[in-house]
């Protein structure tokens, strides 16, 4: 069946034929939930939410516009929903100042303020269809700076930024999804614009992958591996750039530049006697990696590492100490020794 047939049907109440008419849309919703809510958890909720209220909805929708559009504002809604009852997410270098490495990390914070990191099949499975600026542009879109930055906006903000500059909506679109009029739209545009700005790097994960060749990026991936497994303090190090960043979300505690790095490595994760085992995965359209340390007959899974490149440096490191999260990278929670 088509759109439209499938569309008669679950107004009918089949069921599964509302299944089928928005399977096509739901990757493209997640990631929308996601950017809006820096959380895959909650971008699930939120999802969840949006097609049971389409579910429910159904019988009224009369096709005046189209139903991705319809769609997305119910999606928008319920994240706006969501951001009304809960504290905005951040990263640790947006929380407070840089920690001194030689003091001992402060404990981890039980709340949820953080936000996390997403594989990239999740998002960006069905961009690989798309022609290379739409895979580009959709990679950069769920980048971990930008979602970051995202997080900064009030919620209407982000909303309007991501329906403009992200799906293309137009200003009197986007205002029919917030209930506002286009004018308000293109000011609040430019005033998102003026704070996502601020905090972007100068050039995206896109721009700085797509300026090595295999060959480089090969060499980056499997001496970031290997230095970790030798546990080499000084091999980590020689991959950084002088004034990279290092954080490792729920600890609210981050390190800025290479030597502040170093001595913390040297004394914490990368000290005598540490093993790791590191596999190599995507996440945020960005090179990550799962990190596994030695517990007594094998390897246990310790965190998600996201790495921004410059170059050939690294000029952020952004390591989830959420072991739990590798589950849904199709990752396992133990690797035999």
């Amino acid at each position: 069946m088509n759109e439209r047939e499938l569309l008669a049907a679950a107004q009918r109440g089949d069921q599964a034929a509302f299944g089928r008419l928005v399977e096509p849309y739901r990757r493209e919703l997640l990631a929308h939930c996601y950017r809006m809510l820096g959380s895959v958890a909650d971008a699930e909720d939120a999802l969840q939410d949006a097609l049971l209220g389409a579910w429910r909805g159904l019988g009224a929708f009369e096709g005046r516009s189209s139903l991705r559009s319809w769609l997305y504002t119910i999606a928008t809604n319920a994240c706006l929903k969501a951001l009304r009852r809960r504290p905005k997410r951040v990263l640790p270098i947006d929380y407070g100042p840089a920690s001194d490495p030689h003091d001992r990390p402060a404990e981890p914070l039980v709340e949820t303020v953080w936000v996390d990191p997403v594989p990239d099949d999740e998002v960006l499975a069905d961009a690989e269809a798309a022609g290379p600026v739409a895979r580009y542009e959709r990679r950069e879109t769920v980048e971990l700076a930008f979602i970051a930055a995202l997080q900064h906006l009030p919620p209407r903000q982000r909303a309007v930024l991501i329906l403009r500059d992200v799906l293309g909506f137009s200003a009197r679109e986007t205002g029919e999804v917030l209930d506002t009029e286009p004018a308000a739209v293109d000011s609040a545009l430019q005033r998102a614009h003026k704070t996502v700005d601020a905090r972007l790097p100068a050039q995206s994960q896109q721009a700085a992958l797509r300026s090595l060749d295999d060959a480089e990026l090969r060499a980056i991936v499997d001496g970031y591996v290997d230095a970790w497994e030798r546990a080499d303090v000084d091999a980590v190090v020689g991959m950084l750039a002088e004034d990279v960043t290092f954080a490792m979300p729920p600890q609210p505690a981050w390190y800025d530049g290479r030597e502040a790095v170093a001595a913390f490595l040297a004394t914490r994760p990368l000290a005598a006697g540490t093993r790791w085992r590191i596999v190599p995965t995507r996440a945020n359209g960005q090179l990550a990696f799962a990190h596994y340390g030695w517990e007594g007959s094998g390897f246990v899974a310790h965190a998600i590492g996201l790495v921004a490149l410059r170059g050939h440096e690294i000029e952020e490191l952004t390591i989830f100490r959420t072991p739990e999260v590798l589950a849904r990278f199709g990752l396992p929670l133990r690797l035999d020794g």
